[in-house]
């Protein structure tokens, strides 16, 4: 037996995984434990869940892979160093960085109360990109395959493309600090007044309210080259000689501004935070994501050109920009896509350890991640047992519980509730791996009702008012509802929904008729499945409107935490397995 456990760790979004003889146990982001966004730094209470997932020690493990590498590319930051002549705070804050990556074992060791001497694992740093192309591609169905990374950095570098075949990844380009299509549309998010980690998916909902009517000046933000590559005009940014703070240690990540003066007087005052947002603000949203599909097509051509491959596999943070992949088959000659449900930074745990156990150790590939329930599960049996044990909590806030006899009352009961516009919180198996909620952690609305946005806003989200709602759908009507057709299991691609069908909709659907799509199977979630399907029975519509199970918080994990999501904000029904916790009156 082989156990290898895979980590992102240090920076933001740490999350760990365990593989055992070249097949995924277990996988979870350290936020859902510690109940912080985008948690930075050791993976302690994820690490800790895995290991007892896999009902083993920390002394057990063979192999401890970590997606980052600090001795990756020294020639090229030395280079750096020499020719730009960085701030010395610059390069002591990385130093310091770089410098805790030789260190999880003992920090792990120490959490856990293993002691050292016990622990047998080798550390094996896996570059940051390489670990983003395994992630996709040591997971894909695919045994051959174009592949690429883009992100902000990682390692010294923002990108990374080659091609993949069996269990050999060639690298045949790459993209250099200071350059980074990740960093400039991070710039453009601080820029237009997002300032929290993560923020650039609210410039992307908001993208479609504007034109792109700025592009002569975003041309001058970014440059494209023959080879794919692309350039930053770094006089608008601040990261490559002054430096960037960035806190990624024990709590929510924090960055600091990214762009300069110059930035402004290209483009005008920047948002501040409780500023309106204007039509001004919206085309730049537009022309910044205009630039973003320009720079990232231009790039998949020329890998496309390169490789000869029709397969692509995309990863890195800038891969969760879901407009942009919902247009890769009409503006690349790609033609099978496979995006992993946890495309940034901690999907990177998962890509270093699948690279150890196919590169390192010469494995086989045989494992395939075709569905994202890998974190914290519970049992119906024990999701009953948790409501029985706080009835009179529940019973003494004007609820009723209900059990349902079997799945099909189950699902027909609930696709009745969201029928006649109940808000259902909805609490099955085990949790998702990666950002998105797929049918286990999530909260279900009825996508008919044009005001159902407003409702959930209202109740639970309490969210800026242009940000779309996901439509998740029986696989085989995807053709029926939407313009292109393709298995988006991960909610990673935003299609166009067919102009006939928006009125039907119009709560899934965003402003340009787009809907940032999942596609749902039996074989992958056969409960959600059904209910969708009970759903269609009742209406004629195989949708639902599905978000995440939170309210401004990491999604929730735990039973407990469903259950306090529910209390305090105004769903209508909760359901943890086949117990009903609903509203009275």
């Amino acid at each position: 037996m082989t156990l290898i456990l895979g980590l992102n760790a240090y920076h933001a979004d740490s999350s760990a995984c365990i593989v055992k003889d070249g097949v995924l146990l277990a996988a979870a982001e350290e936020e859902r434990f510690r109940r912080i966004k985008h948690w930075a730094g050791l993976p302690v209470e994820a690490v800790r869940w895995c290991l007892a997932e896999a009902g083993v020690g920390l002394d057990d493990v063979e192999h401890v892979a970590i997606n980052r590498d600090p001795k990756a590319h020294l020639l090229q930051k030395a280079l750096f160093a020499f020719k730009r002549r960085p701030s010395l705070g610059l390069i002591r804050d990385r130093l310091a960085n770089s410098a805790k990556v030789g260190s999880p074992l003992e920090e792990l060791a120490r959490a856990l109360e293993v002691p050292r001497e016990r622990i047998r694992a080798r550390l094996h740093p896996v570059e940051h990109h390489l670990a983003h192309l395994a992630s996709a591609f040591h997971v894909s169905p695919f045994e051959e395959a174009a592949l690429v990374s883009v992100d902000g950095f990682g390692d010294f570098l923002s990108a990374m493309w080659g091609v993949g075949r069996g269990t050999a990844i060639e690298v045949k380009g790459q993209v250099f600090f200071p350059h980074s299509l990740g960093l400039f549309y991070q710039a453009i998010t601080q820029y237009l007044g997002f300032w929290s980690y993560g923020d650039e998916y609210k410039v992307m909902g908001y993208a479609p309210y504007g034109r792109p009517t700025r592009m002569a000046e975003m041309e001058k933000i970014v440059q494209l080259h023959p080879d794919g590559s692309y350039s930053l005009g770094l006089d608008y940014f601040r990261h490559h000689a002054e430096g960037v703070e960035m806190v990624w240690q024990g709590g929510y990540p924090e960055v600091g501004r990214i762009f300069t003066p110059a930035l402004e007087e290209l483009l005008g005052p920047a948002r501040a935070k409780d500023v309106p947002l204007t039509e001004r603000h919206a085309d730049i949203a537009a022309s910044a994501q205009a630039m973003y599909e320009r720079a990232l097509f231009h790039l998949l051509d020329v890998v496309q050109r390169d490789t000869g491959q029709e397969k692509l596999c995309l990863a890195g943070g800038c891969a969760m920009n879901s407009v942009a992949n919902g247009k890769i088959y009409r503006r690349t000659r790609f033609r099978e896509l496979y995006l992993p449900a946890a495309a940034g930074d901690a999907g990177g745990a998962i890509g270093a350890a699948f690279l150890v156990w196919h590169r390192l150790l010469g494995h086989p590939r045989g494992f395939v991640m075709d569905r994202a329930s890998w974190g914290p599960g519970w049992s119906d049996e024990a999701l009953a047992r948790f409501v029985e044990g706080h009835r009179a909590a529940i019973e003494g806030r004007g609820c009723r519980i209900e059990a349902a006899t079997d799945d099909r009352d189950l699902v027909e009961r609930v696709a009745a509730a969201i029928a006649e516009g109940a808000v259902v919180g909805w609490f099955q198996g085990r949790m998702e791996w990666g950002p998105r909620a797929l049918g286990n952690r999530s909260i279900l609305a009825d996508p008919r009702r044009a005001d159902m946005k407003e409702v959930l806003n209202l109740k639970i989200k309490r969210r800026e008012s242009f940000r779309p709602f996901a439509p998740a759908i029986l696989r085989e009507r995807v053709a029926d509802w939407f313009e292109e057709e393709d298995d988006v299991p991960f909610m990673m691609q935003v299609f166009q929904v067919r102009s006939e069908r928006r009125a039907q909709v119009p709560a899934t659907t965003h402003v340009d008729g787009s809907g940032r799509l999942q596609t749902v199977t039996r074989e992958a979630n056969g409960r959600y499945y059904e209910l969708i399907a009970a759903f269609e029975r009742k209406t004629g519509v195989p949708i639902l409107l599905n978000t995440s199970f939170n309210e401004n918080e990491p999604i929730v994990c735990r039973p407990e935490e469903a259950l306090d999501c529910f209390l305090r904000t105004e769903m209508d029904l909760l359901v943890l397995g086949r117990t009903l916790v609903s509203r009275c009156g």
